[in-house]
């Protein structure tokens, strides 16, 4: 048989590399999202509502997701909820605290920078960002109520979970009207943009089967929908948490170091359904790593892996270089000298930071640090050879640092043996 006679080849389904990573949890008919998703060129949306003014790592799910579908020939429409972000979708313990319009279009702004590094605005398939206050802004109440509101059975409204969930502690118009704006959501951009598929975590799966099913009753469509898992942790703990609270995509908000290290302390448990949620990786490269991992898991293949993925999507390619950087240098691996101020303060921040306002002795630090529990434990400690100071052994028990020690005029890494390190913050 000649090269000529072999069969084109075949590109790999879409649908059935996101029901391996386990991307799929509910959809409308399979079958017509598969001929969709195994398609090309389809219009779809996620939606994000600012709430905040930073995504964060829970976020991450649809937003790679929103990636893969581009890069499998699909057009992304991200959705920055100016619009719903102003009523907020019903949360089951509260009805949530209203923020001002200004405040919404701050954070509106924001999210749609931090979008930017997943998806590609040039190409046949260009991803288009999309604002919600700019169809639902120029309604009337009068035209709501008619156009929109007439579409929608209140008894099905009121079987939605969350919902019931309020009934007996109250919820307000403002909060169950929400599931409205968001099917309007999907019917305007079907309409003006042609979309066709919308996706998004499954807590939404009842507010996105009533757009599915608000835009057949305008008498346009097909359109489909599915929904993503939630992303959980093997030890109930919520996903994308520190005990410093969230971790956002924003780098003033959370350092691209402390990003790295989320990642980096994944549970081993958890880390085999986070490669295959959110790296681009093949599937062939995921085994190979979760293989790899379960015969040595002290390496943490798999965590750093991840963590350098996510560390440059997110932050760029600059960024996650400073980070490993920071990694190797703090336990005696690279230079310290090499790192930049807002690096080296948040990986010191990481460990443990403490400010003081002078520079006792080195014994001193290491119990202010936390680094030993007394001062007599601090000098056993010298005396053995065990503490450094900028990755310099410390061999004087009654050594004392000087200015000239400040790092970047201000700050001084300790370390006990090979793996506890923290940081002196000198203030001014």
């Amino acid at each position: 048989m000649t090269d000529s006679s072999l069969p084109p080849p075949r590109r790999d389904s879409l649908t059935d590399d996101l029901r391996w990573r386990g991307l799929i949890q509910d959809s409308t008919d399979p079958d017509e999202l598969r001929a969709l998703l195994d398609g090309s060129g389809a219009a779809f949306y996620v939606g994000f509502d600012p709430t905040a003014p930073s995504l964060h790592a829970g976020h991450l799910m649809q937003v790679t997701t929103a990636r893969r579908l581009q890069l499998a020939g699909h057009r992304p429409l991200l959705l920055v909820g100016g619009a719903t972000g102003q009523i907020g979708d019903p949360k089951e313990s509260a009805e949530r605290t209203l923020n001002a319009p200004e405040v919404v279009a701050g954070w509106v702004g924001r999210i749609r920078e931090q979008l930017a590094p997943f998806v590609s605005y040039t190409g046949d398939n260009a991803a288009e960002l999309v604002n919600n206050l700019d169809w639902t802004g120029e309604m009337s109440v009068v035209e709501f109520l008619r156009d929109v509101g007439k579409h929608f059975p209140v008894n099905k409204m009121l079987a939605r979970e969350v919902v019931r969930a309020r009934l007996e502690s109250g919820i307000s118009f403002t909060e169950f009207s929400y599931q409205l704006l968001q099917a309007n959501d999907f019917f305007e951009l079907h309409r003006r943009y042609g979309c066709r598929l919308q996706f998004g975590g499954s807590d939404q799966w009842g507010n996105i089967t009533a757009g599915v099913d608000y835009v057949r009753r305008r008498g346009l469509g097909p359109v489909h929908a599915f929904t993503t898992p939630l992303v959980t942790r093997s030890d109930g703990t919520k996903f994308g948490k520190t005990e410093g609270g969230a971790v956002w995509l924003d780098p003033e908000m959370t350092s691209p170091y402390a990003f790295y290290q989320f990642w980096i302390n994944v549970d081993d448990r958890d880390i085999g359904r986070y490669l295959r949620y959110f790296s681009f990786r093949s599937r062939e490269e995921l085994e190979a790593l979760e293989k790899e991992s379960a015969e040595r898991p002290a390496a943490r293949a798999a965590q750093r892996a991840l963590a350098e993925e996510l560390t440059t999507l997110v932050h760029g390619e600059r960024e996650m270089a400073q980070v490993v950087a920071a990694s190797q240098a703090l336990f005696g691996r690279g230079s310290l000298a090499d790192l930049t101020p807002v690096t080296l303060r948040a990986a010191l921040a990481e460990a443990g930071l403490v400010r003081l306002g002078q520079l006792p002795d080195v014994a001193t630090l290491l119990k202010e640090s936390g680094l030993v529990p007394s001062m007599k434990e601090a000098r056993r400690v010298i005396t053995e050879g065990g503490a450094y100071l900028n990755n310099e052994r410390v061999t004087e028990v009654d050594a004392v640092p000087t200015t000239r020690d400040l790092l970047h005029g201000r700050y001084l890494v300790l370390r006990r043996g090979k793996r506890s390190f923290a940081g002196v913050e000198l203030e001014s």
